[in-house]
């Protein structure tokens, strides 16, 4: 059963939602240090501040990122991923001219494909714990 802090309320419903999604960076580029990591988690907070979603989650390697998203169900999550994807693609290569260099011809951040898991099986802490032991670069 969740946490009773993790169900939230709607209009007309009552709901638990949370997708594990995992972005890659374009052609698996090792580019992200761990100011890289913490600009783009300011981001993709903000970002899901402005979709009435919470970020549960956040971390990544050198090439990848895990988030873990509680979501509405009037939310379609590929319009969430598009907006996350976009929006930090932009900023980061905007405030960080060595990512832009990595993109040259696709202008670019991020891969065309994405992950994205319902976590409904394993519970939360467990996901949780896997997000958190990612090798964050230095």
């Amino acid at each position: 059963m969740a946490e009773y802090g993790d169900i939230r309320t709607g209009r007309h419903c009552v709901f638990v939602l949370h997708a594990h999604l995992v972005f890659v960076t374009k052609f698996r580029y090792r580019v992200f240090t761990d100011t890289h990591l913490t600009r783009l988690e300011e981001i993709m907070r903000a970002v899901s501040a402005y979709f009435e979603t919470g970020l549960a989650e956040f971390n990544g390697e050198n090439n990848h990122v895990h988030l873990l998203v509680n979501f509405p169900p009037k939310i379609a999550l590929s319009k969430l991923v598009n907006s996350l994807k976009g929006v930090s693609s932009r900023r980061m290569r905007q405030e960080f001219p060595e990512l832009a260099a990595h993109s040259y011809r696709a202008n670019t951040l991020w891969s065309g494909s994405y992950f994205a898991g319902s976590v409904g099986g394993a519970p939360i802490s467990v996901l949780r714990q896997y997000i958190e032991q990612q090798n964050r670069p230095l």
